[in-house]
């Protein structure tokens, strides 16, 4: 299956989904540069649909040592802001993030870029500063991006896709 059919699908399962993944290219630190914009793979895992649901924008490299792996719309959905993943998810944090930006918004980056090697390649990899969590890259194009997140005690890899973005909406 093709990346297009497995985005035009919707949903796979989780072992189509990890060939998919394998197919790719790696990803060097320096492709990462940029603001992303994040969308779900769904594969029956747990986490399939939480992040569309709460306004979830996608992710910011700067560079190896500045990360923002959580940006979410504001309220208005003007502009995006950084959340502190030891702030979310949050069981009190039900549906959209933008209402809740005091109680999650950071001014800090909370990841970095390393090179790792993840089922027998080495990619560019967000690693979360708090959490025991992986984000692994592969390139689909030159503005594309499969990631898969693996982290401690989770039973499968949670897949989501990002596309850079340019004209991303202004970050505060």
């Amino acid at each position: 299956m093709t990346f297009d059919e497995a985005v035009t699908a919707g949903r796979l399962r989780a072992d189509e989904a990890l060939a998919l993944f394998d197919s790719l290219s790696t990803v060097d630190l320096a492709f990462m540069r940029g603001t992303w914009k994040g969308g779900e793979l769904q594969t029956e895992h747990p986490m399939d649909g939480m992040l569309s649901a709460t306004g979830w924008y996608g992710k910011q490299f700067i560079d190896a040592e500045s990360v923002h792996p959580l940006l979410f719309f504001t309220e208005d959905r003007a502009a995006v802001f950084p959340v502190d993943p030891r702030k979310w998810p949050s069981p009190t944090i039900r549906g959209p993030v933008g209402p809740h930006r005091a109680d999650v918004e950071t001014a800090k980056f909370k990841a970095r870029l390393r090179m790792t090697e993840y089922r027998g390649k080495l990619s560019a990899t967000m690693i979360y500063d708090d959490w025991p969590t992986n984000d692994v890259f592969r390139q689909v194009d030159a503005d594309t991006l499969l990631g898969v997140m693996d982290a401690r005690g989770m039973p499968a890899p949670y897949f989501f896709v990002l596309r850079r973005d340019p004209q991303a909406p202004t970050l505060r």
